[in-house]
């Protein structure tokens, strides 16, 4: 089906604006102001003169004739040009001069003296004229915008109800489901909505009803935004694009207002799209606001129902919206007729991080060095979003040392810049320093003789963030389920830090804080959770709920008995005991090894998996992997 062209918001002609208006009509009755007030001068030339000149004039006789006015002095001299009479006007001073009268009638000047003159009337008035005018024009744009709706008000009240989402969105580049990468299954999805903007008669002609209402879901920096406005550029249709808090004023009605005029405009658009970012902030659900019913953001988000609802089958407009907290919104927008199909953006996999990145790095420099793959491994739990900052934070790095291209030291600094912060300058104690060494050659070693883990990939004492200190493992794979030998060699590892304090140095300390609070959480859902417990079993006892998209964790009222949360403490307990033991056996079997790391590791501050396995492993022969270039 063909759609007329309509013009373009650049082709419509430009009308000044409320601000520029206003400007121009203060600017006007000014100028007739100081029109109003000026005195005209005599005719003929007129010189500016001091009143000292004036009077050696007179005193020499010059001076034929006088004029007086309130402030000034004009003198009409005796000599005379082609154009005229010579006038000399001077100010006078703001006392009067008692002399110069008398010289004056001493030098027979004819002397004329000018009465005040009073103001205009009109001048007394103009401020009340300005404030009328003003008060009628601005009287005169308020009914536009309200009587003309979206094509009849120019700015004005019109616009402060239409909002910015009644007109469609100027996208700077066209995009496309290229440009969406790491989403296959979400793209798919929403890849028949096109063919229904495209020709939604061949929908209609089999009875055929595509969903007018689709919810993105999804973790912050998945691409839900993006996908909307590829979805638009893939349809090549109209773009109506706004976010939730957009809807709610501080005056009553606004955001239904603004809701109606815009579907008003997708309908008149149709086939469009309208997406509504954030919808979260006006759809949680209703009944929970201080103004009860009458809250503005509940008769925002009735009227959303109402519009979702208005659709008729023959109407191809499509209704995108896009949140991060699914939990909260209110179930009559996810009923079938309006949000009915939801589409979950979930972070991207291994696979799909690579794919991100081979989009982000179309026109940045990459050294032959760069291996993409080692990065997608290296970035679990990375966005999309977080993956372009990623690469711009790397091409700040190289930019930074002048470099004419980005090296994998490059990304490397900027995955730690990332994940952990900037590096801080910190004066350590040497004794301090060598416990930091202990503490992170502890975990390393766990990591790299503990078999079930994620294997070790670099260790550093460098500080960062609000870090001293920390060990990297790299995972060879994305895992979705846990398995009970993978936690409890997480265990193992997150203990042997304090492990190698204890047996090392004799004493531990706070360092091993965020490591003891990240094995108990860990514990606790073994227990509690997934049922790790032979003599608890298969119970759920959790005290929270992770949320699906944030990474938070929402307390929830206990629904067990004292006892039982005595059992599971213990069993908790039993868990973390447990691993330390294994964690000190560990290390006292690999001592030797582990000081020759603690040495290394003050020395040069950071160590690789090559130099890792040259302290850890002396014996061992290593084979270096081949790189992919990119």
């Amino acid at each position: 089906m063909s759609t007329p062209k309509r013009p373009s918001p650049s082709e419509q002609p430009d009308t000044p604006g409320p601000v520029q208006m206003l400007w121009l009509v203060a600017f006007g009755l000014l100028a007739l102001m100081f029109l109003l007030t000026q005195q005209p001068d005599a005719p003929g030339a007129t010189q500016t003169a001091s009143y000292s000149d004036v009077k050696i004039l007179i005193r020499h006789g010059d001076v034929r004739e006088v004029t007086l006015q309130e402030t000034a002095i004009i003198a009409l001299l005796h000599e005379q040009r082609a154009d005229g009479a010579i006038r000399m006007r001077a100010i006078t001073p703001a006392q009067p001069d008692p002399t110069l009268l008398p010289l004056l009638e001493e030098m027979g000047v004819t002397v004329t003296a000018e009465a005040p003159r009073a103001p205009s009337t009109l001048i007394w008035f103009l401020p009340w004229i300005l404030i009328i005018a003003f008060y009628f024009w601005l009287s005169r744009r308020m009914m536009g915008g309200l009587g003309g709706g979206l094509g009849g008000g120019v700015g004005g009240m019109g616009d402060f109800l239409s909002g910015r989402a009644s007109k469609p969105a100027k996208l700077t580049s066209k995009l496309t489901f290229a440009d969406v990468a790491g989403q296959d299954e979400a793209k798919r999805e929403v890849s028949e909505l096109v063919e229904f903007l495209r020709d939604p008669d061949r929908f209609q002609r089999v009875g055929a009803t595509v969903p007018h209402g689709v919810l993105l879901m999804g973790p912050p920096g998945t691409g839900k935004t993006l996908l909307a406005r590829a979805l638009a550029g893939e349809a090549d249709v109209p773009f109506f694009s706004t976010s939730g808090s957009e809807f709610v004023e501080m005056f009553v009605g606004v955001g239904a207002g603004r809701v109606r005029k815009m579907f008003e405009a997708a309908r008149k658009h149709a086939p469009a799209i309208i997406f509504i970012d954030e919808l979260d902030s006006i759809g949680r659900t209703r009944g929970t606001g201080l103004g009860g019913g009458h809250d503005e953001r509940e008769q925002t988000l009735n009227q959303i129902l109402a519009e979702l609802d208005g659709f008729s089958a023959r109407e191809a407009v499509v209704v995108l919206a896009a949140t991060n907290r699914p939990d909260v919104l209110d179930p009559a927008l996810l009923r079938p007729g309006r949000f009915d199909r939801h589409v979950t953006l979930s972070l991207p996999d291994k696979d799909a991080r690579r794919a991100i990145l081979e989009v982000h790095i179309k026109g940045l420099p990459l050294h032959h060095d760069v291996d993409l793959d080692q990065i997608a491994a290296g970035t679990p739990g990375f966005s999309g979003a977080d993956l372009k900052n990623l690469l711009n934070e790397a091409a700040i790095t190289a930019a930074r040392r002048q470099a004419a291209d980005i090296t994998a030291a490059d990304l490397d600094e900027a995955r730690d810049k990332v994940m952990m912060g900037t590096v801080r300058t910190l004066a350590i104690q040497p004794d301090e320093r060598h416990r930091l060494a202990v503490h992170e050659a502890g975990h390393t070693a766990a990591a790299y003789y503990n078999p079930g883990g994620d294997p070790i990939y670099k260790v550093t004492i460098i500080p960062r963030g609000r870090s001293l200190g920390s060990t990297h493992m790299l995972p060879a794979h994305d895992r979705h389920t846990l398995s009970e030998a993978y936690l409890r060699a997480q265990l193992v590892t997150l203990l042997a830090g304090r492990a190698a304090e204890k047996l090392l140095l004799g004493s531990v300390s706070s360092g091993a804080d965020d490591d003891i609070r990240r094995a108990t959480v860990l514990a606790r859902s073994m227990v509690a959770r997934w049922g790790m417990d032979p003599e608890i079993g298969p119970v759920d006892l959790r005290d929270s709920d992770d949320h699906p998209f944030l990474g938070q964790r929402i307390a929830q009222p206990r629904s067990y008995s004292d006892e039982t949360a005595t059992r599971v403490d213990q069993a908790v307990m039993v868990l973390l005991k447990d691993a330390e033991a294994k964690a000190v056996a560990l290390i006292e079997e690999h001592r030797d090894r582990i000081t020759r790391l603690v040495a290394r590791l003050e020395a040069e501050e950071t160590l690789d998996l090559p130099a890792i396995r040259q302290c850890l492993d002396p014996d061992r022969k290593i084979t270096p992997l081949p790189r992919s270039r990119t």
